[in-house]
Protein backbone atom coordinates (compact mmCIF):
# COMPACT_ATOMS: atom_id res chain seq x y z
CA UNK A 1 0.00 0.00 0.00
CA UNK A 2 1.42 3.36 -1.00
CA UNK A 3 0.98 6.26 1.36
CA UNK A 4 -0.43 9.34 -0.33
CA UNK A 5 1.44 12.66 0.04
CA UNK A 6 0.03 14.95 2.72
CA UNK A 7 1.22 17.97 4.75
CA UNK A 8 2.73 15.56 7.29
CA UNK A 9 3.98 13.19 4.59
CA UNK A 10 5.27 15.36 1.73
CA UNK A 11 6.41 13.70 -1.49
CA UNK A 12 10.10 12.88 -1.62
CA UNK A 13 12.25 15.10 -3.85
CA UNK A 14 12.95 13.69 -7.27
CA UNK A 15 16.00 11.44 -7.25
CA UNK A 16 15.98 10.96 -3.45
CA UNK A 17 15.89 7.56 -1.73
CA UNK A 18 12.50 6.30 -0.53
CA UNK A 19 11.87 6.54 3.22
CA UNK A 20 13.01 3.67 5.39
CA UNK A 21 10.34 1.02 6.01
CA UNK A 22 10.41 -0.66 9.44
CA UNK A 23 9.19 -4.19 10.02
CA UNK A 24 6.68 -4.60 12.84
CA UNK A 25 6.89 -7.60 15.18
CA UNK A 26 4.02 -8.47 17.55
CA UNK A 27 4.70 -10.64 20.59
CA UNK A 28 1.18 -11.84 20.03
CA UNK A 29 0.29 -13.98 23.07
CA UNK A 30 -2.34 -11.95 24.96
CA UNK A 31 -1.48 -8.79 22.98
CA UNK A 32 -4.54 -6.48 23.11
CA UNK A 33 -3.49 -4.10 20.32
CA UNK A 34 -3.05 -6.32 17.27
CA UNK A 35 -5.78 -4.49 15.36
CA UNK A 36 -4.08 -1.15 16.04
CA UNK A 37 -0.81 -2.54 14.65
CA UNK A 38 -2.64 -3.68 11.51
CA UNK A 39 -4.15 -0.21 11.06
CA UNK A 40 -0.76 1.49 11.17
CA UNK A 41 0.81 -1.18 8.94
CA UNK A 42 -1.89 -0.69 6.30
CA UNK A 43 -1.44 3.09 6.41
CA UNK A 44 2.29 2.88 5.67
CA UNK A 45 2.46 -0.43 3.78
CA UNK A 46 4.61 -2.22 6.38
CA UNK A 47 5.36 -5.88 6.93
CA UNK A 48 3.96 -7.36 10.17
CA UNK A 49 4.97 -10.63 11.84
CA UNK A 50 2.43 -11.92 14.37
CA UNK A 51 4.50 -14.32 16.48
CA UNK A 52 3.01 -16.79 18.97
CA UNK A 53 3.37 -20.41 20.08
CA UNK A 54 -0.26 -21.17 19.23
CA UNK A 55 -2.58 -20.46 16.32
CA UNK A 56 -3.78 -16.84 16.22
CA UNK A 57 -6.20 -15.53 13.60
CA UNK A 58 -4.83 -12.81 11.32
CA UNK A 59 -6.55 -10.85 8.53
CA UNK A 60 -7.03 -12.89 5.37
CA UNK A 61 -5.68 -11.95 1.93
CA UNK A 62 -3.23 -9.42 3.36
CA UNK A 63 0.26 -10.62 2.36
CA UNK A 64 1.98 -7.96 4.49
CA UNK A 65 0.52 -9.51 7.67
CA UNK A 66 2.13 -12.89 8.36
CA UNK A 67 1.37 -15.31 11.18
CA UNK A 68 4.37 -17.14 12.68
CA UNK A 69 3.61 -20.11 14.94
CA UNK A 70 6.69 -21.29 16.81
CA UNK A 71 7.17 -24.40 18.89
CA UNK A 72 5.77 -24.44 22.40
CA UNK A 73 8.28 -23.66 25.10
CA UNK A 74 9.60 -20.79 27.19
CA UNK A 75 11.11 -17.92 25.22
CA UNK A 76 10.79 -19.61 21.80
CA UNK A 77 8.66 -16.76 20.41
CA UNK A 78 10.94 -14.23 22.10
CA UNK A 79 13.99 -15.83 20.49
CA UNK A 80 12.37 -15.76 17.04
CA UNK A 81 11.71 -12.02 17.32
CA UNK A 82 15.00 -11.06 18.99
CA UNK A 83 17.07 -12.93 16.39
CA UNK A 84 15.42 -11.08 13.49
CA UNK A 85 14.66 -7.51 14.57
CA UNK A 86 17.11 -4.74 13.74
CA UNK A 87 17.68 -0.99 13.85
CA UNK A 88 14.76 -0.11 11.56
CA UNK A 89 12.22 -2.33 13.32
CA UNK A 90 9.53 -1.92 15.98
CA UNK A 91 8.57 -4.65 18.44
CA UNK A 92 5.28 -4.64 20.37
CA UNK A 93 5.62 -6.57 23.62
CA UNK A 94 4.97 -6.52 27.36
CA UNK A 95 7.89 -8.85 28.00
CA UNK A 96 10.72 -6.94 29.67
CA UNK A 97 13.63 -9.29 28.81
CA UNK A 98 12.49 -9.45 25.17
CA UNK A 99 12.28 -5.65 25.03
CA UNK A 100 15.83 -5.45 26.38
CA UNK A 101 17.11 -7.83 23.68
CA UNK A 102 15.33 -5.79 21.00
CA UNK A 103 16.87 -2.54 22.23
CA UNK A 104 20.30 -4.19 22.16
CA UNK A 105 19.63 -5.07 18.49
CA UNK A 106 18.82 -1.41 17.81
CA UNK A 107 15.05 -1.84 17.44
CA UNK A 108 12.34 0.19 19.15
CA UNK A 109 10.17 -1.63 21.70
CA UNK A 110 6.66 -0.50 22.64
CA UNK A 111 4.35 -1.70 25.38
CA UNK A 112 0.70 -2.24 24.39
CA UNK A 113 -0.06 0.76 26.60
CA UNK A 114 1.98 2.95 24.23
CA UNK A 115 4.86 3.49 26.64
CA UNK A 116 8.21 2.91 24.92
CA UNK A 117 10.90 0.85 26.57
CA UNK A 118 14.34 2.35 27.07
CA UNK A 119 17.47 1.10 28.79
CA UNK A 120 16.73 2.90 32.06
CA UNK A 121 13.10 1.78 32.30
CA UNK A 122 14.03 -1.82 31.54
CA UNK A 123 16.60 -1.85 34.35
CA UNK A 124 14.06 -0.49 36.82
CA UNK A 125 11.35 -2.90 35.64
CA UNK A 126 13.64 -5.91 35.94
CA UNK A 127 14.63 -4.87 39.45
CA UNK A 128 10.97 -4.42 40.45
CA UNK A 129 10.09 -7.81 38.99
CA UNK A 130 12.86 -9.52 40.94
CA UNK A 131 11.65 -7.90 44.16
CA UNK A 132 8.06 -9.03 43.45
CA UNK A 133 9.20 -12.59 42.71
CA UNK A 134 11.21 -12.61 45.94
CA UNK A 135 8.17 -11.46 47.93
CA UNK A 136 5.93 -14.06 46.28
CA UNK A 137 8.43 -16.79 47.16
CA UNK A 138 7.71 -15.94 50.81
CA UNK A 139 3.97 -16.11 50.23
CA UNK A 140 3.33 -12.38 50.15
CA UNK A 141 0.72 -11.21 47.64
CA UNK A 142 1.84 -8.58 45.12
CA UNK A 143 -0.23 -6.41 42.81
CA UNK A 144 -0.03 -6.95 39.08
CA UNK A 145 -0.14 -4.35 36.30
CA UNK A 146 -3.26 -2.17 36.06
CA UNK A 147 -5.99 -3.42 33.72
CA UNK A 148 -5.80 -2.41 30.08
CA UNK A 149 -7.96 0.68 29.47
CA UNK A 150 -9.43 2.37 26.34
CA UNK A 151 -7.04 5.29 26.87
CA UNK A 152 -4.13 2.82 26.58
CA UNK A 153 -5.37 1.74 23.15
CA UNK A 154 -5.48 5.33 21.90
CA UNK A 155 -2.07 6.10 23.41
CA UNK A 156 -0.57 3.02 21.76
CA UNK A 157 -1.93 3.96 18.33
CA UNK A 158 -0.34 7.42 18.58
CA UNK A 159 2.95 6.02 19.91
CA UNK A 160 3.25 3.40 17.15
CA UNK A 161 2.53 5.98 14.45
CA UNK A 162 5.21 8.26 15.96
CA UNK A 163 7.70 5.36 16.08
CA UNK A 164 7.11 4.60 12.38
CA UNK A 165 7.54 8.26 11.43
CA UNK A 166 10.79 8.37 13.43
CA UNK A 167 12.22 5.50 11.37
CA UNK A 168 11.00 6.93 8.06
CA UNK A 169 12.76 10.22 8.78
CA UNK A 170 16.15 8.60 9.21
CA UNK A 171 18.63 9.58 6.50
CA UNK A 172 19.22 6.88 3.89
CA UNK A 173 22.28 4.70 4.20
CA UNK A 174 25.31 5.81 2.12
CA UNK A 175 25.82 3.96 -1.18
CA UNK A 176 28.13 0.94 -1.05
CA UNK A 177 31.75 1.31 -2.08
CA UNK A 178 32.55 0.11 -5.58
CA UNK A 179 35.65 -1.90 -6.55
CA UNK A 180 38.25 0.08 -8.49
CA UNK A 181 39.95 -1.21 -11.63
CA UNK A 182 43.08 -1.94 -9.55
CA UNK A 183 41.16 -4.27 -7.22
CA UNK A 184 41.01 -1.74 -4.39
CA UNK A 185 37.88 -0.23 -2.91
CA UNK A 186 37.08 3.16 -4.36
CA UNK A 187 34.71 5.78 -3.06
CA UNK A 188 31.27 5.99 -4.69
CA UNK A 189 31.00 8.24 -7.68
CA UNK A 190 29.62 11.72 -7.22
CA UNK A 191 26.50 12.44 -9.26
CA UNK A 192 27.37 14.16 -12.52
CA UNK A 193 26.04 17.64 -13.13
CA UNK A 194 24.46 18.91 -16.30
CA UNK A 195 26.89 19.30 -19.20
CA UNK A 196 27.72 22.89 -20.02
CA UNK A 197 26.40 24.30 -23.28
Amino acid sequence: MTELPSPTNPPAPLGSAPPAAPTLYIDADACPVKEEVYRVARRYGLKVYVVANAYIAVPLREPLIERVVVEAGPDIADDWIAERCGPLDIVVTSDIPLAGRCLTAGAQALRPTGRPFDTASIGMALAAREVAEHLRSFGQATSGPPPFAPADRSRFLQALDAAVVKVRRRPPAPPPLRPSTEGQIAAPEEPKGRPED
